[in-house]
């Protein structure tokens, strides 16, 4: 049976806690994909670094991506009301997806011209993403959450959104690896908005 927030606030707490506790560790994991030979001389620290460019263009974006995701499970569980067993299950498959970022991550830096580690990378945050739609959506189904109809339905656009085009270059990365992350930067035009609000007036 579901248990409301109000009158098991320890229990809520430690969930948020836990979670936080995981991308924090995660977040944290990322830097340790970074490193330079020691005993460097002059110019070859230059060279070293420059070696380790996708590695850290790889952390620079996964950086953003964990603390992005971070962002909107706290703004999920800020308006749960309620949760249960199914609720935590699903956390936990969220949790598990979000902690595999840091390896995914070390293996786009490492090999990121090849189909492997583009597809390995596109489907750890394909996952992570459609976790969260699904813990979003059993939420709301459930009544654990007071968001907004509207606000749900925006969500779950932008969490499509946002899979479909992860998705979409696993294949591509099959055919031109090296051309598969670029797509990645339409996520920067959001139309999760538009697109609901059509549908509502609709």
């Amino acid at each position: 049976m579901p248990k409301r927030r109000e009158g098991h606030e320890i229990e809520f707490s430690r969930i948020v806690a836990f979670s936080d506790g995981v991308f924090a560790i995660a977040i944290t994991l990322l830097v340790l994909n970074l490193g330079i030979p020691k005993h460097l001389q002059g110019s070859e620290v230059a060279s070293a670094l420059w070696d380790q460019r996708e590695s850290l263009l790889a952390y620079a974006i996964s950086f953003a991506v964990i603390g992005r995701f971070w962002l909107v499970h706290h703004r999920f569980f800020s308006g749960v009301v309620g949760f249960d067993s199914r609720l935590i299950a699903l956390n936990l498959f969220y949790l598990g997806a979000i902690v595999l970022i840091p390896f995914s991550s070390e293996v786009l830096g490492e090999y990121g011209g090849k189909t492997a580690a583009v597809a390995l990378y596109a489907a750890n945050l394909s996952a992570v993403v459609l976790i969260g739609m699904l813990m979003a959506a059993d939420a709301h189904r459930a009544g654990l959450t007071d968001t907004d109809v509207a606000a749900q339905r925006e969500q779950r656009y932008r969490s499509l959104y946002i899979a479909a085009v992860f998705l979409l270059s696993i294949p591509l990365a099959f055919v031109a690896p090296s051309v598969a992350p670029l797509l990645w930067l339409v996520l920067f035009f959001d139309p999760a908005a538009r697109v609901a609000g059509r549908v509502t007036r609709a």
